[in-house]
């Protein structure tokens, strides 16, 4: 009988490349994989409604791939990059599933109403809450960093998920989950990303936080925290030459393909994982996240 399958993923050296944020996965060498081809559904999330920011590319695509895919509607919300989004649409209406684009900038708070208004007017409801959307800017020292980066970084790191959640949990029955994207960057911050990681520390905060506020009503909150994903952030944040070399550093001597972190967000979301809340799960290639 065959045994299990090891992936045989790209590694460093990548080609060196740049974009500008936030980034197209279309443009990107080698391109990742999402779990187009590789991703097989079994039901584990039938019927559900689920709200994805970020879910035009990386782990977003990834996640809303898989979501469709294990039966679940799927809202992606994102900021202007139109071409990407409709690819991942025609992925989940491929499933089978309704997929609902939502564009817009979810560092206001208004905007982040008004998506989830139109999620329930559209999708009658909101069972899975994916708060994936990131923002990252790599700088070399602290006179670099403006007012402004430091608040757009807050803004659409941590406040829009507040935001978000207290949107949406008035719509979310017992059962349902919200998932946030933390990073390893909250445990071992990299000093060229500190607004970043020092967002990522409070997504882990929140996360526990919420976690206990609304076991009560049966609503479980979770966080992921990956270690390096080969996503447009990295072409549209580090320069060439630091992409070229992109998770060298790593056991795995590899990052992620985003396809490897939809599991973990499928697990979270599904109703077996009843008893999980207040978890940060670690995806990290082998770096240990104690």
């Amino acid at each position: 009988m065959p045994g299990p399958k090891h992936p045989d993923y790209p590694k460093p050296p990548f080609p060196e490349q740049e974009q500008d944020l936030p980034g197209s996965f279309q443009r990107m060498d080698p391109r990742p994989d999402h779990g187009e081809a590789s991703w097989r559904g079994a039901g584990r999330l039938d019927g559900m409604v689920a709200l994805v920011t970020g879910g035009d590319s990386g782990i977003g695509r990834a996640v809303s791939i898989a979501y469709a895919r294990e039966g679940a509607d799927v809202a992606i919300a994102f900021l202007k990059e139109t071409d990407d989004a409709r690819d991942t649409a025609r992925q989940v209406e491929a499933a089978g599933r309704r997929c609902l684009l939502l564009p817009g900038d979810i560092s206001d708070p208004g905007h982040c109403r008004t998506i989830v208004a139109q999620v329930v007017e559209e999708l009658g409801r909101i069972d899975i809450l994916v708060n994936n959307a990131a923002h990252q800017d790599m700088f070399d020292s602290l006179d670099q960093i403006t007012d402004e980066e430091w608040q757009r970084t807050f803004a659409i790191n941590i406040h829009a998920m507040f935001y978000l959640a207290r949107a949406a949990v008035p719509h979310m029955a017992p059962g349902s989950a919200i998932i946030n994207t933390a990073s390893i960057n909250a445990d071992m911050p990299n000093p060229g990303l500190l607004a970043y990681a020092t967002t990522k520390g409070a997504v882990q905060n929140f996360t526990g936080w919420l976690a206990q506020l609304l076991a009560d009503e049966g609503i479980r909150v979770n966080c992921v925290a990956p270690g390096p994903v080969w996503t447009p952030l990295i072409p549209a944040s580090f320069p060439p030459d630091k992409v070229a070399k992109f998770g060298e550093d790593y056991p795995m001597k590899r990052p992620a393909q985003p396809v490897e972190l939809a599991s973990a967000f499928v697990m979270l979301a599904e109703p077996m994982s009843s008893y999980v809340s207040g978890a940060t799960l670690a995806v990290t290639g082998g770096k240990p996240l104690i």
